[in-house]
């Protein structure tokens, strides 16, 4: 049969997380693009097929605004809007939606299956082939570039590319997890379930492969079986990690149904659980979600020191923060019944461009969990909203190839800021990289407002018993001589209070101890001084640590405010693999509380300062709370006439929450954030006479992209009259281009 030829400028092989967001990235950039997949449905374990929420640097509920940005974080909110249900059929649909969002440069082949490599020279990839099921069809794609996506990097292994299996020696990078002896072991895959109660007593009889479990589970099974987790929620059905998970995925996916379905058998037909009687099996998975195979050698490997240490890396382009999570190859039959290990450190780390291609390839990028590491930090990057965020530089990095006539390791040597600069444009957040893009007008230009908000709350919703330790985050650009907490005590009581410094100023956790302060505290409602005396390094805050009072309760505020943080202590540490977001972790409130100095935090000229998140300081406009008919504004004054034809704003989305209010394929408790801005209206002025080019209703995301016919004015101004919810208007970042 002779094949269908399909040329593009690039091949992205793999439609999962990582391979639909490179595709997506690479259009946007211009590029003609195939995007080849095996499966029916695009999302790989984020499918309906395998059905894995997708996780990130958020890290459950541990690091604070720390989630990916980007078109992962466009997608998140598109679903959370569309299907707050979590409903898997919907998601799929909802991916496929993206992809064909960016028709024509990007073509999508499903159920296509890449089986042939074809190479140009011993380092350059000419064309790969493969057969689609169900139409009899044969496609070769030939491009100059090609992005293995493919998550057992079959691209990339047929290509000759050097690649590993399984955990190095400690003593190769000296990785305080890793084993004494390198061995082939990998993580396990995984099959799951979904169970619905369908009000009437109904059976289960299991199938005859289903194994049988009731009279003697599995230490994992006996310990962590609960018949109320009805959606996923047994990622611990694990095996197949001391098999190769290639050749042996057949029988992998064998055991697992048989472990499976012989769970179930186990919580409906042991007697152990009680309530039981009228649950039923409602969906099980078919195919394994498959957590790692190979690893190839890019010019970095990233190791268990890059992630803890969290090092600076001048090729940032995504990164990471979930815990480095760790299972035991024999998974499920493990005898000590722990599924998972779980280091979690003090906040997000930056991932280097020079991860995301092979050492020994000229033209293939890496995306997904084929990329370069050890298997000790792969145990953290390996989740899907990471793995997006490295497919979005992949993709972006191939248009620079194209542009420049470069291969992947030209862009690292000659390009890498112009990337970076690319990245930080279409939201992707670089740790600790500022926004220098030259074509970007807004850049120090003079910014008014219709008003800032004071840095201060103090009026509050509730009380909240100060029955365990509180941490408390606080902006300090000054030296602060006192914070000032509302409190309420039964009687007259003595507060200890523990000062201390920022670690970091992307980790939002304590750093050194400064002070300890006995604070006398009188019976009754007063506002109680707490002496500070120190603050003022740039871009960090500090943390007041609250020790446990029982006759004490703060007056809070049912709301959220941004770098305004409050901890209450999860558990005790427990050691070195735990960390202090682990145990601190965010509330959904705040105290009420003001601060002398009171310093300028949410001021207009954050949103032109070249940073859209919190990182040490909060870097939003935030207006005073808004009011029935008054509109709140931020305008910006260019300082002369200029063409303008293109407006990027960037709105605030509450980026610390993932596990309980941006799962995919679970229900969320709003379709929107509240903190999001609503509804607004972008004028150009000029000469002091104003023209609306925008009115925006009902928006819920955090970046939109305005593009107009130019026009020319001195200043730009946007004026919101409402948010989803919250009571101020807060703007991250604004930038103007003239086309």
């Amino acid at each position: 049969m002779t094949p269908e030829m399909i040329t593009t400028e690039v091949t992205v092989v793999g439609g999962g997380m990582a391979g639909c967001v490179a595709a997506i990235a690479a259009a946007r950039q211009g590029l003609s693009v195939a995007l080849v997949h095996a499966r029916p449905v695009l999302g790989g374990n984020a499918s309906s097929e395998v059905r894995v929420s997708v996780a990130g640097a958020a890290c459950g509920k541990f690091n604070r605004y720390a989630r990916e940005g980007g078109i992962m974080e466009e997608i998140l909110l598109e679903n959370k809007y569309r299907n707050p249900d979590g409903n898997a059929h919907l998601w799929d649909a909802l991916l496929l939606d993206f992809v064909r969002a960016e028709s024509p440069r990007l073509r999508v082949f499903l159920n296509t299956q890449i089986t042939d490599v074809e190479m140009a020279d011993e380092r350059t990839v000419r064309a790969v082939s493969g057969h689609q099921q169900m139409t009899e069809r044969q496609f070769r794609f030939e491009s100059p570039l090609f992005v293995d996506a493919s998550g057992d990097g079959i691209v990339a292994a047929q290509a000759g590319a050097v690649f590993r299996v399984g955990r190095e020696a400690r003593a190769e990078y000296a990785e305080r997890w890793a084993p004494e002896c390198a061995d082939a072991r990998t993580l396990g895959a995984s099959i799951t379930f979904y169970t619905k109660d369908v009000g009437y007593p109904i059976e289960f009889h299991p199938p005859r492969f289903a194994r049988d479990f009731k009279t003697s589970p599995p230490r994992v099974l006996a310990e962590r079986a609960d018949p109320q987790r009805r959606r996923g929620c047994y990622w611990w059905i694990e095996y197949g990690g001391e098999l190769d998970s290639i050749r042996d995925n057949e029988s992998i996916r064998d055991e697992l149904l048989a472990i499976a379905y012989g769970t179930w058998d186990y919580i409906k037909n042991s007697g152990r659980f009680a309530g039981v009687e009228t649950l039923q099996l409602e969906w099980v998975g078919s195919i394994p979600g498959k957590r790692e195979s190979r690893r190839f050698i890019g010019d970095y490997v990233l190791t268990e020191h890059d992630v803890v240490a969290q090092r600076a890396h001048p090729d940032a382009v995504a990164h990471g923060g979930l815990s480095i999570d760790l299972h035991p190859p024999r998974g499920f039959y493990d005898e000590s019944g722990e599924a998972s290990r779980h280091w979690h450190i003090n906040g997000p780390y930056s991932i280097p461009y020079r991860m995301l291609y092979p050492r020994d390839l000229d033209n293939v990028f890496l995306a997904g969990r084929i990329v370069s590491a050890s298997h000790v930090a792969f145990g953290t990057l390996r989740v899907m909203m990471t793995l997006a965020a490295m497919g979005q530089a992949a993709g972006t990095a191939a248009a620079l190839c194209r542009r420049h006539a470069a291969t992947p390791r030209g862009i690292y040597g000659r390009h890498i800021e112009e990337l970076q600069q690319i990245l930080l444009r279409d939201d992707q957040w670089l740790i600790g990289v500022p926004n220098n893009d030259p074509a970007d007008l807004a850049r120090g230009t003079r910014v008014t407002t219709s008003s800032v908000h004071p840095y201060r709350v103090e009026e509050g919703s509730r009380e909240h018993a100060l029955d365990e330790d509180l941490g408390l985050h606080f902006t300090a650009p000054q030296v602060l001589e006192t914070v000032a907490l509302l409190c309420v005590a039964e009687c007259a009581a003595s507060l200890h209070v523990e000062v201390w410094n920022e670690e970091k100023p992307e980790n939002y956790v304590f750093g050194e101890k400064v002070s300890d302060v006995e604070v006398q505290v009188p019976a009754g409602r007063s506002w109680v001084d707490i002496p500070i005396g120190t603050g003022g390094s740039p871009g960090q805050g500090i943390f007041l640590v609250l020790n446990a009072c029982p006759t004490l309760r703060l007056v809070v505020s049912e709301r959220l405010m941004t770098d305004v943080i409050a901890c209450p202590r999860f558990c005790p540490d427990q050691g070195a693999s735990r960390g202090w977001t682990y145990e601190w972790r965010p509330a959904k409130w705040i105290p009420c509380f003001r601060v002398d100095p009171e310093p300028r935090v949410y001021g207009g000229e954050n949103a032109v300062d070249g940073y859209s998140r919190p990182w040490g300081a909060p870097h939003v406009w935030m207006s005073q709370p808004m009011r029935p008919g008054k509109a709140e504004w931020i305008e910006l004054d260019l300082g002369a006439e200029q063409h303008i034809g293109r407006i990027h704003l960037v709105f605030n989305t509450n980026l610390t929450p993932w596990y309980d209010e941006f799962q995919n394929l679970h229900p969320t408790p709003d379709n929107i954030v509240a903190e999001a801005v609503k509804d607004y209206q972008l004028l150009i002025g000029r000469g002091g006479t104003y023209r609306e080019i925008v009115r925006m209703t009902g928006n819920y995301q955090r970046v939109r992209r305005h593009v107009f016919e130019p026009v020319l004015g001195d200043r730009v101004k946007v004026v919101v009259t409402a948010t989803n919810g919250a009571p101020v208007a807060e703007i991250f970042e604004i930038r103007v281009y003239a086309s």
